[in-house]
């Protein structure tokens, strides 16, 4: 117990602060030197077993991770990473005692006042805060203070934070499913229809018929001594060109063709063209770009149904046994160090080339 004392004394003692204050931009520093992914996810898991094994309140766990969260966005935007999504809150845990659940709301509500109030880092680094999930499973207040916080930090265009409250990825691709359906089951515009062939048969004949009509008239008003037989001559010409044609008083001009095609069923989009980017492009994470780096905390080996959509072949998943309230630098850098080794060697194998001798000495001191 002594020696805990004495150690946290001398890393909270001014010099030891700003040595490792130095040692930390440094770090960063040589991270902006290699690949950073773009998209970052975290599972915030071990609140409550940090909060039991240090015997506190789980509302105070909770609040511990949140000050986590802050030191680790502050790494992940100095880094150069554009967008951190975060599992704040799953639909799920609605399950959990209401003495809970109303405290986690309630922090929420505090934190997020703090955020706008003291939004340094935000400001710092133009993050954008955007809220995922059911907002109708949020309380009024709640939600009036997240809309704020959202209009607040709209301009903000450099970074974006997605804080998933509250969220679950079946939920979402759910949701994504309903909204495409909807929008397949509403009708095509006109000018955005596609012709038929039928429609250019109706469209053909009918000019055909206008034509004949037209010549009738203008012979019909020839001398008299050509009347009659013009008539005659120009009618049977007129079936011999278009022996299918009706008879002139059942044609219908172009005007009437295309009201009587007006009429026919809308044309709704085809459920052949739904592919894998139009769902995409109903997610949460529409436009974003895609998860290259997801972690989450605790020990726990499972995705809790968090970002199953945007995880892809190309997405690295990893694991700390850390809990949430001890992440990071220390326990960030490395994993960051390990990606980016990953994607130089994947990088060098899709050139063809073989590593080159500093390649392999940065990657044996990462």
């Amino acid at each position: 117990m002594h020696l805990s004392q004495l150690r946290r004394w001398i890393l909270q003692s001014p010099p030891v602060e700003w040595a490792i204050l130095q040692l930390r931009e440094l770090l960063i520093g040589a991270l902006r030197q290699g690949p950073i992914p773009q998209h970052v996810a975290f599972v915030m898991d071990g609140n409550r077993r940090f909060a039991k094994s240090h015997r506190i309140e789980t509302v105070e766990g909770h609040n511990l991770g949140f000050e986590a969260l802050a030191r680790v966005l502050e790494v992940c935007y100095k880094s150069g990473v554009k967008v951190v999504t975060v599992y704040a809150f799953s639909i799920e845990n609605f399950k959990r005692s209401k003495y809970e659940v109303d405290g986690l709301m309630d922090m929420a509500k505090v934190k997020l006042a703090q955020l706008l109030q003291h939004g340094d880092l935000l400001d710092r680094y133009g993050v954008s805060i955007r809220v995922l999930g059911q907002r109708e499973l949020i309380k009024p207040d709640l939600l009036a203070d997240i809309d704020r916080a959202t209009k607040m930090t709209s301009r903000n265009g450099n970074a974006i934070l997605n804080v998933c409250f509250p969220y679950t990825s079946h939920d979402e691709i759910t949701t994504a499913i309903r909204n495409t359906v909807v929008d397949y089951s509403k009708p095509l515009p006109v000018q955005q229809r596609t012709f038929s062939e039928s429609h250019i048969k109706h469209t053909l004949r009918s000019r055909h018929l206008s034509v004949a009509a037209e010549r009738i008239r203008e012979r019909s008003r020839s001398p008299s001594s050509r009347g009659a037989s013009d008539i005659e001559d120009s009618t049977s010409s007129s079936a011999t060109l278009h022996p299918d044609s009706p008879p002139e008083d059942t044609m219908m001009s172009g005007k009437e063709m295309n009201d009587s095609e007006g009429a026919s069923p809308n044309l709704y989009p085809d459920p052949e063209s739904i592919t894998s980017q139009v769902l995409n492009d109903h997610m949460y994470t529409a436009g974003l770009p895609p998860l290259e780096l997801l972690i989450r905390t605790s020990g726990v080996e499972r995705l809790s149904d968090f970002m199953l959509w945007q995880s892809h072949e190309n997405t690295e998943i990893v694991f700390l046994k850390c809990l949430w309230p001890e992440f990071d630098l220390w326990q960030f850098l490395p994993v960051l160090v390990e990606w980016q080794w990953r994607r130089k060697k994947e990088e060098e194998q899709d050139r063809g080339g073989r590593p080159t001798e500093g390649s392999i000495i940065r990657a044996k001191a990462s």
